[in-house]
């Protein structure tokens, strides 16, 4: 997530939050209504919260004024006021539901959406030399080259530029126009639209913005060595992601010297640069 963009607008499996929920409710059978049309059998539910559709019919079910909260106690969603404190009835969902706070939190509810994706779809040109497995998606004008290895569940966007001998695996989804190079792997991540990733790079559990180009061997730490969860820094402080890896997030336009490593947990604000053989050790905001 970058600063210049609202929640609703950062893409999820390259689709605008904000339209990958309103679509999965309205599949769901549900019926969406401005604010001033709600009644008391309105669901009230907040963008930055992912809700199983299983727990929304539950709270659905409830004749009376109720909150669903998480096992964590934070609300969910809610119907029969505007308030969800106000609400006498109270269900609690053990069902995989989150708030979304920080931006790690973009990557659960993405390897929650990838996970869900069940049929291979190809409209690129995949070299029969490059290796395919699991559920992967190609879209329009997208070049597979020759080498490269695709390991589902994979999300890849219109004319992209793929390998040869890249490795894309992992809960991975790559926006429209994007270049991923030769020697370069991508895991576990969110690449936005109009971003290259030269040759040899490493790209672990992160999210990258647009128009972004990471230089040749620019590398993405993800995991640490004592195999504890990976504190970021937000607002000044230590909040720990609950995350045994992830590594970086990365904002629009930036740019990085050859050989660039970012420790993991970093983040590097919009058009921000480092110079050949940068080490990333704090935040570049």
């Amino acid at each position: 997530m970058t600063a210049n963009r609202q929640l609703g607008d950062c893409p999820i499996a390259n689709v605008p939050l904000r339209e990958l929920i309103t679509t999965d409710l309205i599949r769901s059978g549900f019926q969406l209504v401005q604010p001033s049309e709600a009644t008391e059998r309105t669901i009230r539910m907040p963008i930055d919260n992912w809700i199983e559709i299983g727990a929304l019919l539950l709270l659905g079910r409830v004749a009376k004024p109720a909150c669903l909260y998480d096992s964590e106690g934070n609300p969910l969603a809610w119907k029969g006021d505007e308030d969800p404190a106000k609400c006498p009835e109270r269900l609690v969902t053990d069902a995989n539901c989150f708030t979304i706070r920080y931006p790690w939190d973009l990557l659960r509810m993405h390897e929650e959406v990838l996970a869900m994706m069940d049929e291979t779809v190809n409209h690129g040109d995949i070299s029969k030399l490059a290796t395919i497995s699991g559920t992967v998606r190609v879209g329009n004008g997208s070049k597979i080259l020759p080498g490269t290895v695709i390991e589902g569940p994979v999300l890849i966007g219109p004319n992209c530029h793929i390998g040869p001998n890249a490795y894309i695996r992992g809960a991975t989804s790559i926006g429209a126009n994007c270049y991923v190079g030769n020697g370069a792997e991508v895991k576990n991540s969110i690449l936005y639209n109009n971003s290259y990733i030269s040759r040899q790079c490493y790209v672990g559990d992160s999210i990258i913005g647009t128009h972004v180009t990471l230089g040749a061997g620019t590398c993405t730490e993800n995991h640490r060595h004592d195999g504890r969860h990976h504190v970021s820094t937000i607002q000044g402080k230590a909040v720990n992601t609950g995350r045994v890896k992830f590594g970086a997030i990365i904002g629009d336009g930036v740019k990085t010297g050859v050989n660039t490593s970012i420790e993991a947990g970093i983040k590097i604000g919009i058009a921000r640069t480092t110079k050949p053989g940068s080490y990333v050790g704090k935040d570049l905001l």
